[in-house]
Parts: C-alpha cells; structure tokens; sequence
C-alpha cells in the first residue's frame, strides 16, 4: 500500500486519469478492474469511480503491486542554457535557437530544450520532481528542430490545461517569419490538404484519404536577390505545414532541401511574436491578456544586406 497526498498539480484532475500516470506500466484494465475491487480509498472511503475529481489535499491509500509503484529516484539535472524572452510563476517563454530538439527523438537525443528548461527551473527551486506525482514542466506547442523561435513553457499543471486550450480555440496569435526562394505575391491566404508520410508530409489541392485541411496566410515584407523576407500565420496547426506549403506553391523555405529549395546554407524560419488575445476567462493567466512578445531575427534583421 501506498499513501499519495493530491498536490496543486495533480488537482483538478480524474481518478483514473492521475493512476494512469502515477502508477508505472499497469494496463487499463487492470486498474479500472482494481476500482471495482476497492483497491483505491480516497480520504478514507473506497471509489470505484473512475470519473471522480481529485482536490488539493485530498489523500490517496493504494493497494496495488510495489512493482506499479514509481521508484525514487533523482533528477538528472542537465544543461541549463536558455534564452529566456519572458518569466513569471506561471510560465516561461523561450527563444529556441536552430538545431535543438524539444522533445527527445528516435535517435535518442539527450540534450534537449525540454531537459534544459526542467534543469533550469530544478536549479532555481521552481521544480521538485520528488514533491511531484503526475507533473513536470512541459512545453505547450512545439517547434521543428530547425525551426527558432519563440515556445512556451508551462510551470504548473493549471498553466499547462489553459495555454493548451487557448492554443486550440485560436485565442494565442503565433506569427512565423521565413525566407522563401523566389519572390511573391504582396499577401496569400492559401488553403490546400496535407498528408503525412514516412519522412516528410505532401500538400495537394484536394482532398485525399487520410488528408487534412491546412490554411497559411502570408504577407511580403521585402524581397531581393531572387527570395523574399515572409510574415506568416497558421490557421491550421499541422507538422511541416509553412515548409510544405509554401513549397506547394514553388515557393519552399530558402534551405529548405527535403522540400525543394535549391538554395544553400540553412532553413530560415521562426516563431517570431506572440500575442495573447483571450476571448473567455484565462483564470490565473488573465494578466497576460493584450500581452505580446517579440523577438529579433537575425535572417530577417540582414535580409536586406544579404548578397545570397
């Protein structure tokens, strides 16, 4: 048996829900078959409901196997260089920089800016992986490895629920600049299908099985020397959707060799600004409401010295 105290961050939150994460590698249903069993008391009284909402405070009693039971154990603390563009309790914004991975990939990388951003808040007293059940920092959207720009970090599980479903009601303006190869029109506003593949993702104008709609809009801001300088918004949130839509339209991110541009040197994209345009209640976020964040590009900032 194990006795488990509801924190903050494990609050506000299903039964089942929190057990799937806190108990380690127990199947589905073996745990709800546990409820009904009465494996599970919660401040003193058996639930068999799974649906039941857990409360700060509230105390767990467990009877399941010591092997579903996370072991102790220590934060690996890694590196903890970030570029930090805005911080306060609740949240943390970060200039991801070219070539780091958010989250840790197929080919095992370990130094990622997930790790960076844990150990930084581990090393200031923000994070106590020990003190916590269900939760630990994590990122709200998320940014291709060689796409830069602004991602946001949430400190707390509140933050992580509201930011994820502004993200999703579109109430989180997110604007991308880009280098494109060739010169374009003054303003798209482009709609087409996407599909994802093995390796990388294809764009039709219409739609196919397993396809999904995708809407770009974009506005010249300089053109030279063959390319032009892109503010670009997503309407639609799809994996490569700027890369490959742009590319649809001959048009691909300067750099860019897996979808088409000739050019040299490195893809030029970034999450550049940020605005925070809530419709409905933000609860403890609604101090960010109007709030915008901007960060300096350095292909967009020597776009019009460029000889390339």
């Amino acid at each position: 048996m194990r006795e488990v105290i509801i924190n903050d961050n494990d609050a506000s939150q299903r039964l089942d829900k929190f057990l799937m994460k806190y108990l380690t590698g127990i199947p589905e249903s073996m745990l709800y078959k546990s409820l009904r069993k009465n494996c599970v008391r919660v401040n003193g009284k058996h639930i068999k409901d799974g649906k039941y909402m857990l409360q700060s405070g509230d105390t767990l009693k467990l009877y399941f196997n010591d092997e579903f039971f996370p072991a102790a154990h220590d934060f690996e603390i890694g590196e903890s260089d970030i570029d930090i563009v805005y911080e306060d309790e609740n949240l943390i914004l970060i200039n991801k920089p070219q070539g780091i991975v958010v989250h840790s990939d197929d080919r095992g990388t370990e130094d990622t800016l997930l790790k960076r951003m844990q150990s930084y808040l581990y090393r200031n007293g923000e994070y106590n992986p020990r003190e916590e059940h269900s939760f630990s920092p994590a990122f709200c959207n998320r940014l291709d490895r060689n796409t830069s720009g602004i991602i946001i970090g949430a400190k707390n599980a509140t933050t992580l629920r509201i930011i994820n479903e502004k993200i999703k009601n579109r109430e989180i303006k997110k604007l991308y600049l880009c280098i494109v190869d060739g010169y374009t029109e003054k303003s798209g506003h482009l709609s087409a299908y996407l599909k994802r593949g093995e390796k990388k993702v294809s764009v039709t104008d219409t739609q196919s099985e397993n396809s999904k709609l995708i809407k770009t809009n974009y506005t010249t801001l300089a053109s030279k020397n063959g390319k032009s300088l892109l503010e670009v918004e997503i309407e639609t949130g799809r994996t490569h959707q700027i890369r490959a839509q742009m590319a649809h339209i001959s048009h691909p991110l300067s750099g860019d060799k897996k979808y088409g541009s000739k050019s040299g040197g490195n893809m030029k994209l970034a999450s550049y600004k940020l605005r925070f345009e809530f419709i409905d209640d933000a609860g403890i976020l609604n101090y960010l409401n109007g709030k915008e964040f901007q960060i300096t590009v350095d292909f967009a900032s020597t776009f019009s010295i460029e000889n390339s």
